[in-house]
This record gives structure tokens, sequence and C-alpha cells, in this order.
């Protein structure tokens, strides 16, 4: 559904190892026959001819890592056993269409049963409340995944025949699947502060800048809790560089040359509400959406709306042109750094375009709205003006 946002984020995740699997010397006792405390995967597959194999893959910062392999009997039994550092996340497939995650740590006594040709979503798993809590996780996001499916074919049907009522009622239908689903996945996290997997979707699954408040709080539990777990502090560290720019947060200020050479500050627009808008003339997306900004600029700005544009740009004339070509007539700042922007560190921008909208007192109230959310947002918030 364009400009509508995923949120079923964990499917990236499988996806993953489709491309990007490194094979590494594996961390198992299946070959070695064993040696203190383990981890063990035991499967029984139907229609998976013997000599089936099957793989475990640990899931890293960006990638599947290769870490065993086994093969099934005549009967579709298969077992594998190995040691880890720590809890943590494990892909067990057949092949790329058939795969599942499994959380494993030293001791984790772990049974799949399931269809290989249909693993994903005839799979059971026991012995392990973390695999379990996982596997529910994903049932849910597939009942989802699929409404989302159908929504996003019925909302390009009604964009290419120009229907905007329609287009908007999906929108919005849209927004209660999403709201439900987070609220789902909130509860589940809620339900299981110990859990590995609950570190893993905060951060993950979940989206720790637009769920900051959420994200925040179940940080300081799992530094309690899980307080070694790398995805407790990789959440951390992502929080710590968030917090200053995190919804209901005042603004840092920002205070950099107009194409005139005269400073702006950020703050000499308080007062009104104000979309940042991270951009470059260079920034194919970027062009692209000018022209709905430029529209919703039009119909606000007499309502006390601004726009306070943050350009990457290194070279001014380049700057300057795109400016004028796109018809952006708002204020506009920029210290010709492109990524090493002063205001883009500040604010932690790592692509663009990026926005976030403040109240009149400079509070950030939204960021990275777009096109028709940014739109209903801004209709929202200034309905009374």
């Amino acid at each position: 559904m364009k400009k509508m946002k995923s949120i079923l984020l964990i499917t990236a995740v499988l996806g993953m190892a489709n491309a990007c699997n490194r094979a590494t010397a594996p961390t198992s006792d299946t070959a070695n026959g064993g040696n203190g405390e383990s981890y063990q995967v035991s499967g029984q597959l139907t229609n998976a001819p013997a000599g089936t194999k099957v793989y475990l893959a640990e899931l890293g910062e960006t990638q599947f890592i290769s870490r065993d392999t086994a093969t099934v009997d005549e009967k579709g039994a298969f077992t594998m056993k190995g040691s880890v550092p720590e809890a943590g996340l494990y892909q067990l497939k057949t092949d790329d269409a058939n795969q599942v995650l499994l959380a494993l740590n030293n001791g984790s006594q772990v049974q799949v049963s399931g269809d290989a040709t249909q693993l994903s979503t005839s799979y059971t798993v026991k012995g392990s409340p973390d695999s379990e809590l996982l596997q529910r996780l994903m049932r849910e996001l597939d009942k989802t995944k699929k409404t989302v499916e159908s929504l996003g074919e019925r909302y390009n049907q009604a964009a290419q025949a120009g229907r905007e009522d329609t287009m908007r009622a999906i929108r919005e239908r849209f927004t209660t699947v999403q709201a439900r689903n987070i609220a789902g996945i909130k509860n589940l996290v809620r339900q299981n502060p110990n859990s590995v997997v609950s570190a893993f979707v905060v951060g993950s699954v979940l989206n720790p800048d637009e769920q900051f408040p959420f994200a925040d709080s179940m940080a300081a539990q799992f530094k309690k809790t899980l307080p070694d777990s790398r995805y407790t502090q990789s959440l951390v560290t992502r929080l710590d560089v968030l917090r200053p720019t995190a919804v209901g947060v005042v603004a840092p200020d920002i205070k950099l040359a107009s194409p005139t050479g005269a400073p702006v500050a950020l703050s000499s627009l308080r007062g009104k509400y104000v979309l940042i808008d991270f951009w470059a003339s260079w920034c194919g997306p970027c062009r692209q959406e000018n022209p709905n900004v430029v529209r919703m600029y039009n119909k606000y700005k007499s309502k006390g709306f601004e726009i306070y544009g943050v350009s990457f740009d290194q070279d001014k004339t380049k700057w300057e042109k795109a400016i004028a070509k796109d018809g952006l007539t708002w204020t506009h700042v920029s210290d010709l750094k492109g990524w090493e922007s002063a205001a883009g560190q500040t604010y932690g921008v790592k692509s663009i375009p990026q926005t976030l909208l403040l109240d009149p007192q400079g509070r950030i109230i939204a960021k990275n709205l777009r096109g028709a959310e940014l739109e209903e947002k801004l209709k929202s918030v200034l309905a009374a003006n």
C-alpha cells in the first residue's frame, strides 16, 4: 500500500536468509559428540524424504549466520545439538520458502514438528517458552499480513481509479489494523518481560522511534531482567541515540544559514506548527515528494503551518536551483556540509527525506509523515485554526 509503513517487519527478518547466509564453522555438538551444557533441537517432519537437509542459522546484526546442518532420516526425524554463547534467535529451515524462528539457549530442549513443504504455517514447537512465544507472535502477524495485503490491493485499485473517498477509508482501516497489531505485540511483550524474544521484538519488530515511551519503559525492565542480552544492549544504545529527538520532547534548536547567508533559528518559528524537512537537491525521493509538500504548505500556511527545510546539499547553486524549480517558498537553511550537516548530526539523520512535526511550543508530535499521512495529521491539529 503506497506510503503506508509495513508493520510486519519480522517477515523481513526471515527473508534476510535468502541472500545473506554466510557459512561459518558451526558451534555444534552434532559432529563432535558434545561437551558441556548444550541445546538440542529435534524435529519430526512430514513430506521430507530421507536425506532432506535441515539448516540452523543464528540471527546476527544484519544477516543469518549458518551454524549447523542435520539430515532427516527415513522417519522424517532429525536432531541437532550445540552450544551458544547466549540466548538468541535462530532460523530453522529446509529451504528459503520453509523456515521458522526459534529461540535457543544452552539447556533448551526444543521439539519442532510440521510439514516440510509448508513449514512456516504448519509447524508446532514445544519445550521452549521463548520459541513458543515466537510462534504466537508469528501467527498473529500472519493474520495481519493477509489483511494488509488485501487492503493494499484495494488501495491500489482505488488509486488507479482516482477514488479519493475509498482511498481515505482504506487508509483509516489500515490505521485501525496497525494499531490493533501494535497493541497485541505490546501486550505479548508486557506479559513476557523476562524473554529475549521480547527484547528482540521491541528493538526489531516495533519501531522504537515511533514507540519511544513504550520501548524506553521496556528497556528499563530488560536492564533488570536481561542486562547482558545483546538485544537489551542494542535497544538501550538505539534509544540513547533517539532520546534527544523522541516524540514528546522539545526539538533541539537549529541555527543555520539561509540561501542569503543570514542565519535562521528553528526556534524563531515558535507559535506555529512546524515541519522540519531534511532533504537535498540530489535526493530523488525528496524531489518526488516536494509537490505534495508544496500543496500542503499552500493549503495550511494561513492556518499556522510553517516548514523549516534543512538541506544536505554541498553545492549552493544546485540547492538554490532546486528551491526555485520546485517552488519551495518556505524557510530554508543549510551549512552545505552534506551528510556531515550539524543539524543532521544532532537529529541522527541516516536517510532522507526525513521529517518531524512540531507543535507551537516546539515539541515533537510526529515523525516521518508524508503524503496523505501528513495531510491527515495537519488537518487534525489545525482544525480549529
